[in-house]
């Protein structure tokens, strides 16, 4: 949302989240936009192609909303929605701390919100401990570690002749583990 001031703010969870970034403008994707889209989950993921818990996903054919500031897009979260929760299954903003991954995942939720989900849930690494702080200062919560599940992660995309992922990831830390967080929606009556 853009107020009077030119920049976004957002709400997620009952907590107020206002930045200092430009008017950003989340849309879902569109079929004019399989190129911006393939060509951001290039840069942003090495490539389309996700593994998490098991599951091997082609970022780029599946549902997405778009994060754009002016013409440029700025941010992209990539879901699907399976029996009564939306997964996200990336997320990714082109600027940390600008606001457009806070209003990403307050898009998300809402669109879980409005189709009645009872759950919104992603999974992260033990790795990025970023998207563990961001996330959890958003409502989330840590409901699972799959111990050693980036091995099979790492097998999967080798079989698949995807990009590989990287043994050491942020802060120099292994990269082993799977941690899944959700926020339960309330459903309305």
């Amino acid at each position: 949302m853009c107020d009077d001031s030119g920049t976004t703010s957002g709400t997620t969870s009952g907590t107020t989240h206002a930045d200092r970034a430009p008017c950003v403008r989340i849309r879902p994707k569109g079929p004019g936009d399989a190129e911006p889209v393939a060509r951001y989950l290039r840069q942003a993921w090495g490539g389309p192609v996700v593994v998490s818990h098991g599951q091997a996903y082609d970022c780029a054919t599946i549902p997405a909303l778009l994060a754009e500031s002016g013409a440029d897009l700025v941010g992209l979260v990539t879901y699907v929605i399976a029996d009564d929760a939306l997964e996200i299954v990336t997320i990714h903003a082109s600027r940390r701390t600008g606001g457009v991954g806070s209003a990403l995942l307050a898009a998300a939720e809402g669109l879980a919100r409005e189709a009645r989900l009872r759950r919104l849930w992603l999974i992260t690494t033990n790795d990025n401990l970023d998207a563990l702080r961001f996330y959890q200062r958003r409502g989330m919560r840590i409901v699972e570690v799959l111990v050693g599940a980036m091995d099979l992660s790492r097998d999967t995309k080798r079989r698949m002749g995807a990009d590989e992922v990287p043994l050491i990831g942020h802060y120099g830390i292994e990269s082993r583990d799977e941690i899944a967080l959700e926020l339960l929606l309330p459903v309305a009556t």
